[in-house]
């Protein structure tokens, strides 16, 4: 006798209707329930967690829909996009590896192992055979199969680092998705067809080709490509590092951990990174007329501990760094633009007191003592402190950093020649495996929910809740601008994510399914999990890391 379960639609944060149905009813069975086209479903949430419409309900469950308009929805399109990409390639070059790289624009880098230079013919064959797949609206299957089926087919798929990563999964079954004749590990909800990937396009890059898709605003449209020539150069740099010293997956990492040789590749990237920072400083004494150094970089890029680092490596060069801050210069609450919602808009230009900050730069450069702006957070207010002045000694640089630096319109006055823009960008080259990568946007979320609890006793939903406000932010006032930069600097750390597993899993744990941020909380754990830890006393004293962990060797 099949048992009956309770099950609520929630559209727009109310229920809109309760259903009695059989347990073991699948999701897609009920679309027709919710006021939005089918079509434009990806998946659901079922009581907060993400799940797939082929999921099967057995008990009360309240759901919502997934649209293809939202941030999961573009997510699920997405690795829906890149496993019929590897499908594809996969019957066109069964012999050859697809490997997966950093995003650019809205598209994801591939190239072919073994540095083979792929040709515009090439490309063009992928991409016919991705839609010749499209067009046959083939099902994208989930199954478990055993973890020793999964060992047999990722060999013999030619999947290397997916086959070398189960050696760090210790469960009995392992989550697989297909399309026709090839198979992937999973990773998170797919869209149920192929049919539902009409969007897309492969567009050659470098020595391999973009990815490219649609954005979430307007899953139907691509938009016109928007290169990012220095970050490529940064990310190649890296990514050829990575393969020299063998380490370019979570696989590969664990293997290290595996074996204590760890602490060896700790020092080596630590290494790497600060070698890359004295670049840049030598870079800007190189150049003799630098007087201000902008740094910019979106939330949780390390912007304070680059700055300091950097200012060593100028001290070393025989410069002596000022820091000045660009919080000093908000013109207060009451001249502050008002956002959509009518809040004042703290991250725009105009919160900024662009004016006064241009006159004290350039007295600063004539030589002239200026006397320093302060800013009251808890009255909102601007006002001058007697002794609170500045002057510039020839030997002396300034710094400043914050989210408008490599905006001409911040430092309009003061010239050209005086200025030196750095991006900063936390650009792992390490895959998950060859076809799933590490997104930048949730390599900076974690540090960030380990550092807002840290430091500002802030739990993780409250990260993950405001999160979307502040990559909205970065999209206004920094990603536009990266071209701007004179100079990238990559602040991740290849190892830094096992450390931060210590801190993030434990907090984001403590989102419960009664919690609206669940799901992007079980997603990040379910992505942590990839990561065997590393004990956070084998992290430098004076590492990035430290700016969320804990126990710098710097004052903040």
């Amino acid at each position: 006798m099949s048992k009956e379960i309770k099950v609520s639609i929630k559209e727009n944060d109310k229920i809109t209707k309760n259903l009695t149905v059989e347990s073991g009813t699948q999701v897609f069975e009920l679309l027709n329930n919710f006021s939005e086209n089918s079509e434009n479903i990806y998946a659901v949430k079922i009581n907060n967690e993400l799940c797939s419409l082929e999921k099967r309900l057995q008990y009360t469950s309240t759901l919502e829909p997934v649209l293809s308009s939202t941030k999961d929805g573009a997510a699920i399109y997405r690795r829906s996009l890149c496993l019929l990409l590897a499908t594809a390639a996969h019957k066109l070059f069964p012999d050859t590896r697809l490997v997966v790289g950093h995003s650019l624009d809205y598209g994801y880098y591939y190239t072919f192992d073994a540095d083979i230079s792929l040709t515009e013919k090439e490309i063009e064959s992928i991409s016919a055979q991705m839609k010749e797949l499209v067009s046959r609206n083939l099902p994208i299957a989930t199954e478990r199969i055993s973890y020793e089926e999964a060992t047999v087919l990722f060999e013999k798929l030619g999947l290397k680092e997916t086959r070398k990563q189960l050696n760090y999964i210790g469960t009995p079954s392992i989550k697989i998705n297909t399309i026709d004749d090839f198979s992937d590990i999973y990773f998170g909800p797919l869209v149920s067809s192929t049919g539902v990937l009409k969007t897309f396009e492969l567009l050659k890059y470098g020595d391999g080709f973009l990815l490219r898709f649609p954005k979430k605003e307007d899953p139907n449209v691509l938009t016109k490509f928007v290169d990012q020539p220095k970050l490529f150069e940064v990310y190649k740099k890296y990514k050829d590092w990575g393969k020299r010293i063998e380490v370019t997956s979570a696989a590969s990492l664990n293997e290290l951990i595996a074996q204590r040789k760890v602490n060896d590749f700790i020092d080596i990237t630590e290494t790497f990174q600060q070698k890359n920072i004295s670049k840049i400083a030598s870079q800007i004494v190189d150049r003799g007329t630098v007087r201000v150094v902008l740094i910019a970089g979106p939330s949780s890029s390390g912007k304070t501990t680059s700055a300091k680092k950097l200012a060593l490596e100028l001290q070393a060069m025989g410069y002596m760094p000022k820091v000045i801050s660009l919080d000093s210069y908000y013109v207060g609450r009451d001249k502050t633009p008002k956002d959509e919602n009518g809040e004042p808009d703290f991250e725009c230009l105009e919160a900024l007191n662009i004016e006064l900050l241009n006159n004290n730069l350039m007295d600063l450069f004539a030589g002239k003592e200026i006397n320093l702006p302060s800013y009251d957070f808890h009255t909102g207010t601007s006002y001058f402190e007697e002794g609170n002045t500045m002057k510039l000694a020839k030997n002396e640089i300034l710094i400043m950093e914050g989210i408008h630096g490599l905006n001409e319109k911040l430092t309009p006055k003061v010239p050209a020649e005086y200025k030196f823009k750095i991006y900063l960008s936390a650009l792992t080259q390490l895959n998950l495996d060859d076809h799933n990568r590490i997104s930048t946007s949730d390599n900076r979320l974690i540090r960030r929910i380990v550092r807002d609890y840290n430091f500002r006793g802030k739990p993780a939903e409250g990260t993950i809740d405001m999160w979307p406000s502040v990559r909205k932010g970065e999209e206004l006032h920094i990603y536009p601008f990266q071209n701007n930069a004179d100079a990238v600097l990559n602040t991740a750390l290849d190892y830094e994510l096992s450390v931060l597993r210590v801190y993030a899993a434990p907090l984001l744990r403590r989102v419960t399914p009664l919690m609206p941020q669940y799901a992007e909380a079980q997603r990040l754990l379910s992505f942590l999990e990839n990561f065997c830890t590393i004990a956070p006393t084998a992290v430098p004293n004076r590492s990035i890391i430290r700016e969320f962990i804990g126990g710098s060797a710097f004052k903040y």
